[in-house]
């Protein structure tokens, strides 16, 4: 019989290490201000660039002023509009028809998605108009929703809710789809029912594919909003980013349509960066998707 041989007393700190920064969650802290200059230098680097390169094309005046602002004309613009109170105003009432069709399509996906997942008939029937929907353009709601309920609130809620629901209903179909069966047969055997099981089970093993869908349900929540405030005007409405850009076509003020764009650009990706990404990062991290 062979002799064992016993690992040396450095070899066993060194597993004994090893294992403990296995068990341990531990992730490098990062100072907020070093986080901060990470993220922002390359988008200021960006941002110069595109300038840069715009003031080029603006200064050989390949097309005429009218046709292509400069960065300086654009300012002016964003200065006036901002000195009138505009921009503001256009900025606070888009976000906020955005958030609420957002979280409107939301409460209805949610159900939905279950729906599908849970009876073989809804999702024989719902899914491929889930998925036609999808695929159709906002803007040609918005002429239906406008005879439907008129020059109203009511008819940007609904192109919102109607671009921005088959995406979220699809994101959580998918995540369902996903799960692990091993999760479902240990919730039936723990006799949870229907609703605990899909609020401690399902809902949470589902989250990653959830929150993707929550954040394409945004991306199409952003543009339908456009599409409809291009359309839809109306004093009772008011101002919106959509009809700022309205209007810039109306008086020809290729200034103001420049300045439209780059808020509409702007806001999207800022309620992306502040209020999905954190949340998204968050979730993957804690399921061990993501290190950092």
């Amino acid at each position: 019989m062979q002799p064992v041989e016993v690992p040396e007393r450095n070899d066993l700190a060194t597993l004994e290490a090893g294992l403990d920064a296995l068990e341990s969650n531990s992730v490098e802290r990062i100072s907020l201000g070093r986080r901060f200059v990470k993220a922002a230098v390359p988008a200021v680097i960006s941002i110069a660039g595109l300038l840069i390169v715009w003031q080029v094309l603006f200064a050989l005046k390949i097309w005429p002023e009218w046709k292509f602002p400069g960065p300086g004309n654009v300012w002016r613009s964003l200065r006036d509009q901002w000195q009138q109170g505009l921009v503001w105003s256009a900025v606070r009432n888009s976000v906020s028809r955005g958030l609420i069709g957002f979280a409107m399509s939301a409460v209805i996906a949610t159900p939905l998605a279950i729906l599908i997942t849970r009876a073989r008939f809804a999702r024989t029937v719902l899914r491929p108009i889930l998925s036609g929907l999808q695929q159709l353009p906002s803007v040609a709601w918005v002429p239906a929703a406008i005879i439907w309920f008129g020059l109203t609130p009511t008819t940007i809620y609904a192109v919102v809710i109607l671009g921005a629901t088959p995406s979220i209903t699809n994101g959580l179909v998918n995540g369902i789809d996903q799960i692990p069966p091993l999760y479902l047969r240990a919730a039936k055997v723990l006799g949870l029912r229907r609703f605990d099981n899909i609020r401690r089970v399902v809902l949470p093993a589902a989250l990653p594919n959830y929150l993707t869908g929550l954040e394409q349900g945004w991306a199409f929540a952003w543009r339908s909003l456009m599409a409809a405030e291009l359309i839809a005007i109306s004093p009772a409405l008011g101002n919106g980013l959509g009809q700022t850009l309205e209007t810039g076509r109306q008086l020809g003020d290729m200034s103001l349509i420049v300045t439209a764009i780059l808020l509409i650009l702007t806001t999207g990706i800022l309620v992306e960066k502040l209020g999905f990404a954190p949340v998204r990062r968050r979730a993957y991290r804690n399921r061990g998707l993501a290190v950092a």
